[in-house]
């Protein structure tokens, strides 16, 4: 199939990318990599009346590290995520689950910002954000606001984006902890995961758990961060009987759909052996360095 009739746009700049966004509310999407709005408008599954091509705003395709945060432009495409110096120093996580999305040819044109607006359930860089404790930047008609990954993504590919709206870029808050790693399970390569696991921790001088965080895709509606278990293993030691105990905590807290493709019982114990793996991995990791 080929896409239903819409009008074309391509603004020099941010602020008239806002102005057609503005004229043409609901009637008007934005184009950034088109790895998933493509396939939509091909399938008239999305039939915006304008297209608002966002591929000049190079303002938009920006890497910036600061003492604090780490603030990616939404432009900025997996590629670049997977294997800038910068990223890879201050943000190794993301930028080891961006070097798994899709293919090489996905990566070279996909971007960070369009994967949270498209709001992925099983989408690598939304369960990173939301890991990570991430906000993004959104300007619009009544300026600029700052929401929290967990607060953007609502639902499967429902956000808190509004007609106007346009995402200009995520911050990643500094420091993260020193050991980490990232686990997915897909039935084939470049497919989206069937469940991922993202974790980042610390050890304290006694060798045991701080500041971890953990986060799971494809489990359920959204990409889940899950803080009570995190609180639940600070202090303990990062041993073989703390990693099981962490896993089946996760596999008990989730709430996966249940399908015949997919059983809901099989994603649990899916989540159970990543998350095993994931620690596993952040501790040789640890003592490959």
């Amino acid at each position: 199939m080929k896409p239903a009739p819409f009008l074309y746009h391509r603004p020099a700049n941010l602020a008239d990318a806002l102005s057609l966004l503005r004229a043409h509310g609901s009637a008007a999407k934005p184009l950034a990599g088109g790895q998933s709005l493509g396939p939509m408008l091909n399938m008239r599954l999305a039939r915006p009346g304008h297209l608002v091509d966002l591929n000049d705003l190079i303002e938009l395709d920006s890497v910036r590290v600061t003492d604090s945060f780490v603030e990616i432009g939404a432009l900025t495409r997996h590629h670049r995520l997977a294997n800038a110096p910068e990223v890879r120093r201050s943000l190794p996580l993301l930028s080891a689950a961006a070097a798994t999305i899709g293919h090489y040819a996905i990566r070279q044109r996909g971007t960070i910002g369009g994967s949270l607006a498209h709001a992925d359930p099983a989408a690598q860089l939304p369960l990173i954000a939301v890991t990570l404790g991430a906000s993004l930047v959104i300007a619009g008609p009544e300026g600029t606001r700052e929401v929290a990954a967990s607060d953007f993504l609502q639902s499967i590919m429902t956000v808190d984006l509004r007609d106007g709206e346009l995402i200009t870029a995520l911050r990643f808050p500094l420091p993260v902890g020193g050991l980490w790693a990232f686990e997915y399970f897909s039935r084939r390569h470049g497919d989206f995961a069937l469940v991922s696991v993202a974790l980042s921790f610390a050890r304290d001088e006694e060798g045991k758990i701080d500041a971890l965080r953990i986060g799971l895709g494809g489990v359920e509606t959204v990409p889940l961060r899950l803080p009570e278990i995190e609180a639940r293993m600070q202090g303990r030691p990062a041993d073989e009987t703390t990693i099981r105990d962490l896993a089946a905590a996760v596999a008990a807290t989730i709430a996966p759909e249940d399908s015949e493709q997919v059983p809901a019982v099989y994603r649990r114990e899916l989540a159970e052996t990543l998350v095993v793996r994931a620690f596993q991995s952040a501790l040789n990791r640890e003592e490959g360095a």
